[in-house]
């Protein structure tokens, strides 16, 4: 890579056991991708594929978690995709990692080994940030990791339900306010759907929704108990600590 190696961090996640290369400055993984992994069901033998992964994250986080699955990471950007590679590789897991527009058509799924109704779990955290409301970065990796358009939401949830196969998962990280419109996305093709409420302040309104669904699933919504990720004095809940430290998973993970 021809950066200067200044222009990166090494950071630690759960708990030291995950070490992730990314850029200082534009898309940088967070407490999203680790929930996002922590509510993601898969078992040994599972293909499992993430969405906008940027430097992997969220699906090396579940590979390390779960043993043997065949993990896919799917990243637009280049940069960000090499990054993925190399922090599959330092942390000694396979990753097939694809540079990929997930709005493209299915055959350039296809041509880049993810036919129709191939995969066991897919997972998402897709941009969402409203361009209205969401003052739009200089920086176009930025824009493109946390700016949603109208269609973004719909495009990438229509592309997991082409590669997943009838029973497949998957799992969803989205604005709060917004659940209506993943609803809206999932009703048709999906069921199952299983929905957890994350806060960041126990006296405001939820920031972010955790939701779970399976294709073809016919089975009634269930909504889970909410998620504080502090508590009334605004210290980090413990529970959640553990869960980033990769002590726990929730309980959209156990479903």
């Amino acid at each position: 890579m021809t950066d200067p190696a200044g222009d990166f961090t090494e950071d630690v996640f759960l708990g030291g056991r995950l070490r992730l290369r990314q850029p200082k400055s534009g898309h940088r993984a967070g407490h999203d991708a680790m929930l996002l992994a922590a509510a993601t069901s898969a078992r040994s033998g599972d293909r499992v594929v993430d969405f906008g992964a940027g430097v992997g994250a969220a699906g090396l986080a579940v590979a390390k978690r779960v043993a043997g699955i065949e993990l896919v990471l799917v990243e637009i950007d280049e940069m960000l995709a090499e990054l993925a590679r190399g922090n599959a590789a330092s942390n000694a897991i396979a990753a097939d990692v694809i540079v990929l527009d997930v709005t493209s058509a299915a055959d350039a799924f296809a041509a880049s080994g993810l036919a129709p109704d191939s995969v066991d779990v897919v997972l998402m955290n897709p941009p969402f940030n409203d361009p209205v409301r969401h003052r739009v970065s200089p920086d176009k990796a930025r824009e493109i990791a946390h700016v949603a358009t109208a269609a973004t939401l719909g495009t990438w949830i229509h592309a997991a339900r082409r590669i997943l196969k009838s029973g497949g998962v998957l799992t969803l990280i989205w604005r709060a306010d917004g659940l209506a419109e993943v609803l809206a996305a999932l009703d048709r093709g999906f069921g199952n759907l299983a929905i957890l409420p994350v806060h960041g302040d126990t006296k405001k309104p939820a920031i972010r929704v955790l939701v779970r669904a399976v294709k073809g699933g016919k089975a009634p919504t269930q909504m889970h108990a909410a998620l504080m990720l502090n508590n009334e004095s605004m210290m980090p809940n413990k529970q959640v600590q553990d869960i980033l430290a990769g002590k726990g998973v929730l309980p959209l993970a156990m479903a």
